[in-house]
């Protein structure tokens, strides 16, 4: 994929590299839904990382301490909570039309992606802040929105701060 190459260009080289589509058959058998394909190839090159010291991708791998499936499972907990659901635009879920968390910040933000009403649509990626009620849609893929963070694009996190000498990841364990 096109995207990945150009997430590494810049991020530097996986040295994960998953191979076994178990856990993630597993996680969305669980969830009822099957990730974006550029989102389940990011993960599987990175795993569980930290990038710029900032934004935080999980793997589905069990074994993980830092795994995708426990994140979701909170997360979507969290965001059902009837006072925390008025700061989305949709319900947080695994059904078409709703928010699946998917990424944290440690500056606060948490990243969705967007269950595509038809199978055909895209996935879109959403960055709630929480230091605040607002939230900002992507028009764009996960890859694309993850690369546009890594060139210090404004796509609410803020990568040229936690970035100065370039983009850089450091693996959870």
């Amino acid at each position: 994929m096109a995207t990945l190459s150009a997430i590494r260009a810049l991020l530097g080289e996986s040295r994960f590299n998953w191979a076994d589509p178990a856990p993630w058959i597993a996680l969305e058998r669980e969830l009822g839904v099957e990730f974006p394909a550029d989102f389940h190839e990011i993960v599987d090159a990175y795993g569980s990382v930290v990038i710029n010291g900032q934004l935080y991708l999980q793997h589905p791998a069990p074994h993980l301490l830092h795994d995708l499936g426990t994140m979701i499972r909170r997360d979507l907990e969290f965001w059902r909570e009837e006072d925390m659901a008025e700061f989305l635009p949709d319900p947080a879920g695994t059904n078409p039309g709703e928010l699946l968390p998917v990424a944290t910040a440690t500056t606060g933000e948490m990243i969705f992606l967007r269950v595509p009403e038809e199978p055909s649509s895209p996935w879109r990626v959403l960055v709630q802040e929480m230091d605040s009620p607002s939230w900002t849609l992507y028009d764009m893929t996960f890859g694309a929105w993850l690369l546009a963070y890594l060139k210090g694009r404004d796509v609410t996190l803020c990568a040229r701060d936690r970035a100065p000498g370039g983009p850089t990841h450091e693996f959870l364990p």
